[in-house]
């Protein structure tokens, strides 16, 4: 079939029906698996790290050596992630978390690898996740690997620190805020109930690699897929990129939705461009409805 100049035009506008219809071809009949990042959680408002022009964050995040040997790093931490975590433990799946939701509990999506830390998927209804960088609702011991809720967590930091009431500069993507090291003179870090050890999120930080048991499982969901649909993510980060990658050398078909370009696009058979919110249900949809017609 040609083209006419206004299908092209269309087929360019990002979440084009003409791109729409490529990412539907591509699951359309398929055991699907899907790979989050970012991108699914900012209508909920969390942001994300960088935007389709770059970097947005001003302030580097903490990194995974300096926090396992710095105590004046981990105060940091725990000081600005007690002004942060309110924030990010009030935000509620959208529209794109409750239309994966939909389409795993329909069996097209056979589950989800999720490189964000806010159990939003799961909050959604999604029930096979594998959270690839771990969850920000724990808190885990270095030293004896208890782990503690995060928000049994917040009451023992506020009631160490009463009176705690500076103000964040910023909400960062990882939970916690950005605030100037004069407000965090004097804070008192929390240690471990069971051991009096060093706490962490229990996340996956900067420079620490994920498990390898947790890649392994990872590797294996996208073994049973036909196809992989990349939700949010721009992939810039081996961490997601590799699971595209294996998709593409074991000929599963890959679909990327995401503002902007991504790493993985050479590799997509079909990519859309838009916000996650708005185009994941269309997706949904039109799957429900091929599958009503027996395609």
């Amino acid at each position: 079939m040609r083209l006419t100049q206004a299908d092209l035009t269309q087929a360019a506008e990002p979440g084009g029906d003409l791109q729409l219809e490529e990412v539907v071809g591509v699951l359309a009949g398929r055991r699907v698996v899907v790979l989050s990042g970012a991108g699914m959680s900012t209508e909920s408002g969390i942001p994300d790290y960088r935007g389709p022009d770059g970097p947005r964050r001003k302030a580097p995040p903490i990194q995974y050596r300096d926090f396992i040997l710095s105590a004046a790093t981990r105060t940091r931490y725990w000081a600005r992630s007690a002004i942060g975590w309110p924030h990010f433990s009030r935000a509620r799946p959208n529209a794109a978390h409750t239309a994966v939701a939909r389409l795993e509990s329909s069996g097209i999506v056979r589950g989800v690898i999720t490189q964000n830390v806010d159990r939003l998927h799961q909050a959604a209804g999604s029930e096979r996740v594998i959270e690839l960088h771990g969850a920000l609702a724990e808190a885990i011991c270095m030293d004896c690997g208890v782990v503690e809720p995060r928000p049994a967590l917040q009451e023992r930091l506020l009631a160490m620190n009463p009176g705690w009431e500076a103000e964040a500069a910023a909400i960062a993507p990882d939970g916690d805020a950005e605030l100037p090291d004069e407000l965090i003179e004097g804070f008192r870090t929390p240690v471990c109930l069971n051991c009096a050890g060093r706490l962490k999120p229990n996340v996956v930080l900067f420079g620490e690699n994920v498990p390898k048991e947790r890649v392994e499982r990872a590797f294996g969901l996208v073994d049973e897929a036909e196809a992989l649909l990349v939700a949010g993510s721009s992939l810039t980060v081996y961490s997601g990129f590799r699971f595209v990658d294996r998709a593409s050398r074991r000929g599963i078909a890959v679909a990327i939705i995401n503002i902007g370009r991504t790493r993985g696009d050479l590799l997509a058979a079909a990519c859309a461009e838009g916000k996650l919110g708005a185009l994941l249900p269309k997706v949904a949809d039109k799957l429900f409805a091929l599958r009503r017609q027996g395609r």
